[in-house]
């Protein structure tokens, strides 16, 4: 089993969840944190860290958060490992109980610049 960071974690990305996990199973992307599930060991410590509470165990995604499962395993593919607290979103307090936010979700890893500022 693993642990599933959902759609409430878009445009807040707190990394307290990132401190306490003991296998370094975050990953980060622009906006969004996700867990690897080849590194998850269920341990569950992350859980009561997310302060949006964006954080399931695998069997207790909500029926409208499903597509985060995937979603988790294939980003945790492509973004970089964090293993430290960072700063949230500047505006992560405002977004923290905003829904229907997947239209947000930047896909690009945290350290990945966009094309425009690849083209410069």
């Amino acid at each position: 089993m693993t642990h599933v960071v959902t759609e409430a974690c878009i445009a807040c990305k707190h990394t307290d969840c990132v401190d306490v996990c003991p296998t370094d199973a975050f990953r980060a992307g622009k906006n969004m944190l996700v867990i690897d599930p080849d590194e998850c060991i269920d341990c569950a410590v992350c859980v009561p860290e997310c302060p949006v509470e964006a954080i399931y165990a695998e069997e207790d995604v909500p029926s409208d958060q499903q597509e985060y499962l995937q979603l988790n395993a294939d980003l945790a593919k492509i973004w970089p490992v964090i293993s430290r607290k960072k700063p949230a979103l500047p505006d992560a307090e405002r977004w923290g109980s905003v829904r229907d936010k997947r239209a947000m979700l930047d896909e690009r890893a945290e350290n990945e610049e966009s094309d425009e500022n690849q083209a410069a």
